[in-house]
């Protein structure tokens, strides 16, 4: 008994590549040798492997056995040893699948797909973020980086991975694949008070994620108009005004009742007509074209880039580097990304 659980120990002990050649060194031998031992009874070295597997598994079918005293000999001792070691790896290949997860849930797996949106910081919208990008694509996946110990939400989510690290260091972008992202949406942090340090630390995050990658398209929530002349010399691509919109969008609401519906409408994906980004056709020659195409359609042309003033430039030709928006709804824009 002392010899067997000395033995028992040493496997637990054993390096998991090692344990793994021993078992199927082990498997192979018992194998090749109850092929040797019973020739005929077997007949063949794949019943007699199926005989090996389903011994060392406790199944124990019983559609082939040892019938000579050595094949019953050596299945003894095949039964001590073989059960044992099998059990082992199994125990480590769950405690590998328990080992992922714990390591998962405290964002330490590194990400490694691409395309996919990075989000600094967790809160409330991140959250709603998070939900927004996983009803408008299907495909996409999101990356959140936060300091907190454990994932704030389910880590079993197939498409949101959770790293966890400083976001004004490299190492949790490192890990979260940053250079082939597709965008990195960096929110202020709710726990700092004063709007000028949130911008502050929102600032020294930017830096980093501009310096590590330069191309990924980054939008950045500013708490204060009057600190984005701080963000002059960070590549930012877009700025969030926080508490600027919210006034403005309540006073906008109190002038004109039920307006902040149209907004709402506009930046969400859940119901409706949406706001969509659409590419340039060659037969479009002037945004008259476009315009009268698109509405033929289902959807109304309204902006190139941040241009506003389609309507008054709809004989001037569009640039090969126009980026048009339309308003229309989901069945619409598939139609229209399709051509």
């Amino acid at each position: 008994m002392h010899l067997f659980l000395k033995l028992g120990l040493n496997l637990i002990k054993m390096r998991n590549l090692a344990l793994f050649l021993s078992t199927v060194i082990f498997i192979v031998l018992c194998t090749v040798i109850m092929y040797y031992l019973e020739p005929d009874n077997f007949g063949s070295l794949l019943n007699s492997f199926y005989y090996v597997m389903t011994t060392f598994s406790t199944v124990g079918y019983g559609d082939y056995s040892p019938v000579t005293v050595a094949g019953k000999l050596f299945a003894v001792l095949m039964y001590l040893i073989g059960i044992g070691l099998l059990g082992v790896v199994i125990g480590k290949i769950v405690d590998a699948f328990t080992i992922f997860r714990r390591n998962r849930e405290e964002g330490k797996v590194a990400y490694t797909k691409e395309n996919h949106i990075i989000i600094i910081g967790w809160g409330k919208k991140t959250e709603t973020a998070v939900k927004e990008i996983m009803e408008s694509d299907k495909a996409i996946d999101i990356v959140v980086i936060d300091t907190l110990l454990k994932a704030p939400f389910d880590v079993t989510l197939d498409r949101v991975h959770y790293i966890q690290g400083n976001p004004t260091e490299e190492e949790p972008f490192e890990k979260a694949n940053i250079s082939k992202a597709r965008a990195a949406i960096i929110f202020s942090d709710d726990n700092i008070q004063e709007p000028s340090l949130r911008d502050a630390k929102t600032l020294s995050v930017s830096i980093t994620v501009e310096r590590l990658a330069p191309t990924v398209h980054t939008t950045v929530e500013v708490m204060a108009e009057k600190n984005i002349s701080n963000f002059s010399h960070v590549k930012v691509d877009e700025f969030i005004l926080s508490q600027e919109t919210i006034s403005r969008l309540a006073v906008r609401s109190a002038m004109d009742k039920g307006v902040s519906s149209v907004y709402t409408q506009l930046i969400s994906r859940q119901q409706g007509e949406d706001l969509y980004k659409i590419a340039k056709k060659e037969k479009w020659i002037t945004y008259h074209d476009a315009f009268l195409d698109l509405l033929q359609q289902g959807a109304t042309l309204i902006a190139d880039r941040d241009a506003l003033n389609i309507n008054r430039r709809l004989d001037q030709p569009i640039p090969d580097n126009a980026v048009l928006y339309v308003i229309c709804n989901k069945e619409t824009y598939q139609h229209l990304s399709k051509e």
